[in-house]
C-alpha cells in the first residue's frame, strides 16, 4: 500500500534534519528530562516555556487522576492532552502507549482496563523506561508492561492491543508514515487509534523546520492537519478525525520563545515577524482511527 497519496502535503522541507540527528536530540533531550523528573512538551524543562505549555499537558487530568499517581509520574509528564480519556478505555481492553515516557498514562489506563486489561508502554530512552518501572512500582499498579523500544518497530506482534494511545510523541518521529502502519499493525481488527498530539494548520516556513529545540520542543516536526489525517488513510485506517482543542497564541509563542537559546534561532529571523505569521498556527489536538474490521 502507497504511503502517500495525493492529498498529503509534505511538512518536510529540505532543511529537515537528518532523522538521525534528529531521534539523537530527542533520546538526549527526554533522557535528560528522565533524570532530573523534568517538566512538560516544550523546547526547555524550566521557567516559562513549561509554566505556558502545562495547560497541553499535566492540566489535562484531573484531581482525581493526579490523587491516583506518584507525584514523581505527574512531574515528569510531557505531553499535550489526556489521550486515556479520549480513548474511553473500558474493562478487559488491552492498551498501547507510543512513546510512555515517565508512565502517566499507562498507569492511568491500567487502572481503567482493569480487571483483565493490560496496558503496555513503549518507549526508546531507557532512563524513561527505568523512571516508568519505578513509578509502577510505587503506584502499585501490576496489568502495566514497559518495553524498550522505538515507535517505527513496535514491540508487539500483530493484532495484540484494542487501543493504541500517545501523547505528543508521533509529533517527533521523522517517519510517521511507518509510525501510522505499526500501530495499525498491533492493533486488532475493530481497534481503536486515540492519540493527542501537536497539529499545525499550514506548514511551518523552512527555516523553522530546521531548528532542533523546535523539533524537540514538539512543534518542528508536527503535521498539519490534512496532511495527517491523509497518511492516516493511506496506513490503512478509517474514520480519521482530527479535534483541535487548544491554541497557541501570540502570548504563549512570545514565551515559547523566550525559553530558547538565542543561538538556536537562524541567524537573521525577525521573530516577531514569525511570531505573528504563527499565532494561531500551532495547536494541540485529538487524532482518532479506527482498524477496519
Amino acid at each position: 500500500m502507497s504511503t502517500t497519496s495525493s492529498s498529503t502535503t509534505s511538512t518536510t522541507p529540505s532543511t529537515t534534519p537528518e532523522a538521525d540527528q534528529v531521534r539523537d536530540a530527542v533520546r538526549d533531550r527526554y533522557a535528560a528530562a528522565a533524570r532530573s523528573v523534568g517538566s512538560c512538551c516544550g523546547p526547555t524543562s524550566a521557567g516559562s516555556a513549561s509554566e505556558v505549555l502545562d495547560p497541553f499537558g499535566r492540566s489535562q487530568y484531573d484531581e482525581a487522576d493526579r490523587q491516583a499517581l506518584p507525584e514523581q509520574a505527574l512531574v515528569a509528564s510531557l505531553g499535550c492532552g489526556n489521550p486515556t480519556l479520549l480513548a474511553e478505555l473500558r474493562p478487559g481492553e488491552d492498551v498501547l502507549d507510543l512513546g510512555s515516557g515517565g508512565g502517566i498514562d499507562v498507569l492511568l489506563s491500567a487502572r481503567r482496563v482493569s480487571p483483565g486489561g493490560t496496558a503496555y508502554g513503549v518507549d526508546m530512552t531507557p532512563e524513561m523506561l527505568e523512571l516508568a518501572n519505578a513509578n509502577k512500582t510505587r503506584a502499585g499498579v501490576e496489568n502495566v508492561e514497559f518495553r524498550l523500544g522505538s515507535i517505527e518497530d513496535l514491540p508487539l506482534p500483530d493484532d495484540s492491543v484494542d487501543v493504541v494511545i500517545s501523547n505528543c510523541v508521533v509529533n517527533l518521529s521523522t517517519d510517521k508514515d511507518r509510525v501510522f502502519r505499526e500501530a495499525l499493525r498491533v492493533l486488532r481488527p475493530g481497534g481503536r487509534f486515540a492519540i493527542s498530539d501537536i497539529v499545525l494548520s499550514r506548514p511551518l516556513e523552512p527555516e523553522l523546520t530546521g531548528v532542533m529545540a523546535l523539533w524537540t520542543g514538539c512543534i518542528a516536526g508536527a503535521l498539519t492537519e490534512e496532511d495527517c489525517a491523509a497518511r492516516m488513510r493511506d496506513a490503512g485506517f478509517e474514520d480519521v478525525g482530527i479535534e483541535p482543542t487548544t491554541v497557541f497564541g501570540r502570548a504563549e509563542l512570545e514565551d515559547l520563545v523566550a525559553g530558547l537559546d538565542p543561538e538556536d534561532l537562524p541567524e537573521g529571523i525577525d521573530v516577531a515577524a514569525t511570531i505573528g505569521r504563527l499565532d494561531g498556527v500551532i495547536r494541540s489536538a485529538f487524532i482518532r482511527g479506527t482498524k477496519p474490521r
